[in-house]
């Protein structure tokens, strides 16, 4: 390519300077001396030439290809249906068109889900994927979508390109789908209130009305039918602290896209207003402060306590208007308001005709029903007025065989202990023997039933749980654990056991021997499975789409298996290990990718016939087949595509190879121009003159 090229020798101002007083004086040379000045005026411009410099410049240029960006959705919502196989024939049949372009370079671009909830975002994909690209070598971009697209430029300028812009629409116009919203959904709960969850039905294909499922910790407890497009509700019992997962699942239409949006799950965390603790001692002794200081330190525990101090054998003649002691209110602790209590505690009680038989019958049904006793044990266990010899035997784990152990020893967590979230890696437990001080008595007593978890002197049991039907009993065979709290021989993690063991006894989620759990950290999902067990099964793993796995569990610690899987899919995943069922959710609990999941032409319309490209469906409905356009190159005129065509616009772009500089006004051929307009301008006007 030839062309004139100007390296001026003076700066530029001043060129244009001498170019202005040149004009004036060859203005002034012809209107004083007529036409012959014209000789002149040429002698100055060929001057004002040479100081401009002038060069014909040659270049050695080299076409270079264009540039066609084919974005593949890579989406979640472009798993549905059959939109997947459906993409992979549209790339397989536009990589064979591609191929006989011979002026083309096609660059294909994946572009997956957003981080976070951001979605689908092409636009985004297509300048990370076209960064190393000049605009003006940008012949074309098509994409392959479902249409559902969310970071859709305001306007065409936003592009920062020039090029038209196809989308080739996956999916189908007849798809049918069903889902389920969430309009109101409670995120905590009062144990024991109900609570109200609102939600809709939406659908499009369907019947008009659905059944809707709700299960609470995975067990079916509500059915109903409603109509779809019409909000309902549904109240929900908060059974217990903790999380209470309530899932609401929707009936699935025959062929709908996916499953994963027809159910939703609530995990409603339920706080009890107040725990309500009663503590009854049976005698003042050095340990029953360090019971009351302990549960007087959780400002969520509403403590009573009462200390039998005056038996009613004892009878000495004090008349009653002389006695300051506060009658115990058997009446309206065990009869009338027993239901009230979250845990009941014997500590060193001894049957003292202070509770007739009938209020123990009333303490058995209580735990049966879903209360808790702990027995803080002492010498009068093994007494006559133990509390094993009256009506509530039957609940006790334990029964005493007479014989009080009085001399040092190191409580020991036994096997099944090291297992159990009570007494698992208590502080000081790591070593052997225990980095804690020594307790100086033991109740000697006979497991009947339950778990021991820790033992005293001669290896007798000294802390033994058992659960009671829907209710859950302790037994603490010593009143030694205050030697702890006063950090006798370096003390012992009393808080830690007695806590723990307090909480377990209210059924606090984080202390049940068979759980299982499940986080996610970005597309990995943890599971922890909690047993007694020395073994456990697999975990059955689903994902939002409905596709199931098994994962196999290593034993990380005693009692706690794990395992770590990578989830494709965004969405709900739900996982069961016998009973147990456990829910995690990748990304957000309801994607943007699944709430809108019908492939559709109209979002992308706009933009796309901004820049004279085409929207338009590979299949039809009906059409298993699919059908991909010709692509034309288009050097002239306004259209851009057709019935059975995209046009793409050539750039003629090239690459400069090399560059031959020849000067006009310096050397030899400057000289002689100089010179020749010199001397004929000088003969000229002598010419003129004579």
């Amino acid at each position: 390519m030839l062309s004139v090229s100007f390296s001026p020798l003076i700066p530029v101002y001043a060129l244009w300077v001498i170019v202005a007083v040149a004009v004036l004086l060859a203005v002034l040379a012809l209107l004083s001396r007529g036409p012959v000045a014209l000789i002149r005026a040429v002698a100055l411009a060929l001057v004002v030439l040479a100081l401009a410099n002038p060069s014909l410049v040659q270049e050695e240029r080299e076409k270079v290809k264009d540039v066609v960006a084919v974005v593949i959705d890579r989406s979640t919502s472009q798993t549905l249906g059959d939109r997947q196989p459906m993409t992979e024939q549209v790339r397989a049949e536009l990589q064979r068109r591609f191929g006989s372009l011979a002026d083309v370079e096609p660059r294909y671009i994946e572009a997956d889900d957003g981080a976070g909830d951001d979605g689908t975002r092409l636009f985004a994909a297509l300048s990370n994927g076209l960064a190393d690209v000049p605009p003006d070598r940008l012949a074309g971009v098509i994409f392959v979508t479902d249409g559902v697209v969310h970071d859709i430029p305001p306007s065409i300028e936003s592009l920062g390109f020039r090029a038209p812009l196809h989308a080739l629409i996956t999916g189908r116009p007849d798809e049918r789908d069903r889902q389920i919203k969430l309009l109101e959904a409670p995120r905590f709960g009062i144990v024991g209130r109900d609570q109200t969850i609102r939600a809709v039905v939406m659908e499009r294909g369907g019947t008009g009305s659905a059944f809707v499922t709700v299960r609470r910790d995975g067990q079916e407890f509500a059915r109903q039918q409603v109509r779809s497009d019409t909000p309902f509700s549904i109240d929900v019992r908060v059974e217990h602290g903790g999380a209470n997962v309530i899932e609401l699942e929707v009936e699935g239409l025959p062929d709908e896209l996916t499953l994963a949006n027809n159910r939703a799950v609530i995990p409603i965390e339920g706080i009890r207003e107040k725990l309500r603790v009663l503590l009854v001692s049976g005698e003042p002794h050095p340990g029953e402060r360090t019971w009351r200081n302990l549960l007087k330190s959780d400002a969520n525990v509403d403590l009573v306590h009462f200390t039998i101090l005056r038996p009613p054998e004892k009878q000495d003649g004090t008349p009653i208007n002389e006695l300051s002691l506060i009658a115990f209110p058997t009446r309206e602790l065990f009869q009338q308001k027993i239901k009230d209590f979250d845990l009941i505690i014997f500590d060193r009680y001894a049957n003292q005709s202070v509770l007739p038989p009938s209020y123990f019958e009333n303490i058995v049904r209580y735990v049966r029903d879903g209360g808790a006793v702990l027995v803080a044990a002492g010498p009068e266990f093994a007494s006559y007025g133990s509390l094993a010899q009256t009506r509530l035997a039957p609940i006790i784990p334990g029964a005493p065989s007479g014989r009080i152990v009085e001399e040092p020893y190191k409580a020991r967590i036994t096997d099944t202990g090291n297992r159990h979230p009570v007494t698992r890696e208590l502080p000081g437990s790591e070593t052997q023997p225990p980095a804690w001080g020594e307790w100086l008595r033991i109740i000697g007593a006979q497991v009947q039933s339950g778990s021991a978890l820790m033992s005293g002197a001669n290896d007798l049991p000294l802390l033994v749980l058992r659960r009671e039907e829907k209710g859950r009993v302790a037994l603490l065979l010593s009143d030694h654990a205050w030697l702890w709290a006063r950090g006798y021989n370096d003390g012992g993690p009393h808080l830690d056991l007695l806590r723990r063991l307090a909480h377990w006894l209210m059924k606090e989620p984080a202390l049940e021997e068979e759980a299982l759990r499940a986080s996610a950290a970005g597309r990995t999902i943890r599971i922890e499975r909690q047993t007694m067990k020395e073994t456990t099964d697999p975990v059955t793993l689903t994902a939002p789409g409905g596709t199931q796995s098994n994962v196999e569990l290593a034993e990380t610690k005693p009692g706690v298996f794990t395992a770590q899987v990578d989830s494709a899919e965004l969405g709900l995943h739900t996982l069961r290990s016998g009973d147990l069922i456990a829910f995690v959710s990748i990304g957000p609990a309801n994607p943007r990718e699944l709430t809108d999941v019908f492939s559709n032409t109209d979002a992308l319309r706009p933009i796309v016939e901004a820049t004279g490209g085409s929207v338009r469906r590979v299949a039809m409905e009906g059409d298993r087949g699919i059908t991909v356009p010709r692509i034309l190159a288009v050097r002239s005129g306004t259209r851009l595509s057709g019935g059975d065509w995209i046009g793409i616009r050539p750039s003629e772009s090239a690459v400069i190879r090399g560059v031959s500089i020849l000067p006009l006004a310096l050397g030899f051929l400057g000289l002689v121009l100089l010179v020749g307009a010199t001397l004929i301008a000088w003969i000229a006007e002598g010419r003129r003159r004579a």
